[in-house]
């Protein structure tokens, strides 16, 4: 089966291009992003007169996870770009595992204003996400639940009807992300949406845990049948993306995504909360 048609480079730049630029330029650190729990690193790449301003996750910066073994963080992230690409869609920045200045680790394309300008506000995800007074949606938008605001107050939890969101919650299913926040939504004035932080993934429980609850339980779109028709088959033994995943997680865990893959194109539909795991991770943000 062939796979899905690609997305268009992003300003003449293919995403395999950056990918190559990441793992073997020069990695220079330029300052750490104090918030975030593990060690994350801004830096940039260069080489051969091109640069790229990057994100360096190294793996002696994780801390450890009661159920994730630890120093595995890293090849998540990278697994997950892997599936994503294998999918057709162009969700999660350039991703790469490499050596740099405080050893191995993730490191991923910088996505939005460097952090050290006048200009470095997060990138905003309220066109995707909001709290609304009401009980039932608008059009446009898919409810995920009510939501505790305070002084005995609920609102409603909802997100956009947006393909692009569609296609994440896709992707989350099959990687089994324990943790979609909003915060890891990151959408661009040019229209483009990218998604970020996946080092919880790939566990063998279900452990999906998401704010992209809205189309739970509905058919999934043939264009993401499509996807994941192809996805099943680069997983097939002895395909790259099957060789090249076998580095980076465990055969467990492999055995586990061929699994998840499959269900999702036996039922054709969305999942559903399991009821065994916190449907929504906290905080959602």
């Amino acid at each position: 089966m062939s796979a899905p048609e690609r997305i268009p480079p992003r300003g003449g730049v293919t995403p395999e291009a950056l990918a190559t630029l990441l793992a073997s330029g020069e990695l220079t650190v330029r300052g750490r992003i104090r918030e975030a729990s593990n060690a994350v690193l801004y830096g940039t790449v260069a080489a051969d007169g091109q640069n790229t301003p990057c994100v360096y996750k190294p793996v002696a910066g994780e801390r450890p996870l009661w159920d994730f073994p630890d120093g595995t963080l890293a090849q998540r992230e990278v697994a997950t770009y892997e599936v994503c690409r294998a999918l057709g869609w162009d969700l999660v920045p350039p991703t790469v595992l490499r050596d740099g200045p405080y050893g191995e680790g993730m490191c991923q394309q910088w996505v939005g204003p460097a952090p050290d300008t006048a200009e470095a506000e997060p990138l905003a995800a309220e066109e995707l996400l909001a709290l609304v007074d009401s009980e039932e949606p608008e059009p446009g938008w898919k409810a995920v639940g009510l939501a505790d605001v305070g002084q005995g107050r609920t609102a409603l939890l909802v997100h956009a009807d947006d393909e692009r969101l569609r296609r994440l919650a896709v992707l989350d299913a099959v990687i089994n992300n324990a943790d979609r926040k909003g915060g890891h939504l990151l959408p661009l004035p040019d229209g483009r949406l990218f998604a970020i932080d996946h080092g919880v993934t790939f566990h063998t429980d279900d452990k999906l845990r998401t704010l992209l609850w809205g189309w739970s339980g509905e058919p999934l779109p043939a264009e993401a049948l499509a996807s994941l028709r192809a996805l099943a088959d680069e997983l097939s033994g002895g395909r790259p993306l099957a060789t090249r995943l076998a580095e980076l997680i465990t055969p467990a865990e492999l055995d586990a995504l061929r699994k998840r893959t499959d269900a999702l194109l036996h039922t054709g539909r969305h999942p559903l909360p399991s009821g065994d795991w916190p449907a929504i991770p906290w905080p959602p943000v």
